[in-house]
């Protein structure tokens, strides 16, 4: 009999024998399911350590994620990917490779996505077959099931690091100078409302959590999130909120459109809005531009400038302005854009600091105050520009 077939046949037992209505604690299920084990294989030639990893993989099969809760333990682990339950890809020091365990069936998967839409009041099925949702640690999960996922039920997990970086980490991982964060610092306690772009995985969301150290202490700070993994612990006066998909059971999706406009009437000083992606980029600005100075958010992006017509097509898709009003509204409300890349050798990296201005006809301009300089293999962030409008950093 396979590894795989002892451990399933032992889970068996556990189960039958454990009784889970009672909601037993983890020492509990520890115990017992170590009881079972030690019975059941005492006629086996199982080593003790063979017997401790059943006990684990057991555990984890019924209080844990199973086959992931080994790589959600590996903090060298910075995502996981489940393509299906015969196929896990992760990403560890930068590196993507398959991971040479997989869950037992189709339905094993199932239950654990069941199990963690289950812990932060999701719902996903075949009629809602598509989810963002986030585990206990608040690690971001992206879930997709059939129709639309062709290959078996698609589970992404990106993790993040225990420890929350601060921008001096930043300094010493080579992800931004030493001036340019001293700009970033000042900009942020100032006032200035602060835009960060880029791709998938480029460290936006650790952008965000770092920039919020330089919020003053006094301030009421609103944030608004997808799935809530922002990290940020220097406020003391702070409100997490959180969209909701609409179930099939009648309960009406909440969005970030929905959450910004009541977040406006909770007297925030500042807003952070995780992620803006369609229609809710028109709340946004109308929250940067009504006296919530120093808020921030993010976007998706290949640079600066993409973010902008990207701001301005998704404005346009879902209101009837015209593009001259979208620019003035993006102008105006944003004062400083900050653009983030991955490199090839893992690094993630602030590859260009702009500040927005006014131009002429209408236009927006891109005051460029850093931008990357790469000789050889070397990455330089070279400050190229100045500070057109001081008026915040000098009141």
């Amino acid at each position: 009999m396979t590894d795989e077939k002892v451990t399933e046949r032992l889970a068996a037992v556990v189960r039958s024998e454990l009784d889970l209505s009672s909601n037993p604690d983890e020492h509990e299920v520890r115990k017992i399911t170590a009881q079972i084990v030690y019975r059941e294989t005492v006629d086996e030639k199982y080593s003790l350590r063979d017997k401790e990893c059943l006990i684990r993989d057991i555990f984890d099969s019924i209080r844990k994620l199973d086959v992931l809760q080994e790589l959600i333990e590996d903090e060298e682990v910075s995502e996981i990917m489940v393509n299906g339950f015969e196929k896990i890809f992760i990403e560890k020091k930068g590196e993507i490779i398959e991971w040479n365990k997989k869950f037992n069936s189709k339905e094993k998967l199932d239950d654990v996505i069941q199990q963690i839409v289950a812990t932060c009041n999701r719902v996903v099925n075949e009629s809602e077959p598509i989810v963002d949702a986030r585990l206990v640690n608040g690690e971001r999960v992206n879930i997709v099931l059939s129709p639309p996922a062709i290959n078996g039920p698609i589970l992404t997990i990106r993790r993040f690091p225990k420890e929350v970086f601060t921008m001096d980490m930043l300094i010493q991982n080579g992800s931004i100078t030493s001036e340019a964060a001293d700009f970033l610092k000042a900009a942020v306690k100032a006032g200035y409302n602060c835009f960060v772009s880029g791709g998938t995985s480029s460290g936006k969301t650790t952008m965000l959590n770092v920039l919020s150290e330089f919020i003053p202490e006094d301030e009421r700070v609103i944030t608004i999130e997808d799935s809530a993994e922002l990290q940020i612990k220097s406020v003391k006066n702070l409100v997490r909120l959180e969209t909701r998909n609409a179930h099939s059971s009648g309960c009406e999706a909440i969005t970030i459109k929905d959450l910004i406009k009541t977040a406006l009437r909770m007297r925030p000083d500042r807003i952070i809005v995780g992620e803006v992606r369609g229609a809710e980029v028109a709340d946004m600005l109308q929250a940067f531009n009504t006296g919530h100075e120093g808020s921030l958010s993010t976007g998706h992006a290949n640079s600066s400038y993409d973010m902008l017509t990207r701001l301005e097509a998704m404005y346009i898709q879902n209101a009837e302005i015209p593009l001259e009003a979208v620019r003035m509204q993006i102008a105006s409300g944003i004062d400083i854009m900050i653009h983030l890349e991955r490199g090839r050798d893992g690094v993630r990296r602030v590859t260009e600091i702009n500040e927005i201005t006014h131009g002429e006809n209408k236009n927006i301009l891109l005051n460029k105050l850093f931008e990357t300089q790469i000789t050889g293999r070397d990455y330089n962030l070279v400050k190229v520009g100045q500070l057109i409008n001081t008026r915040k950093m000098n009141r």
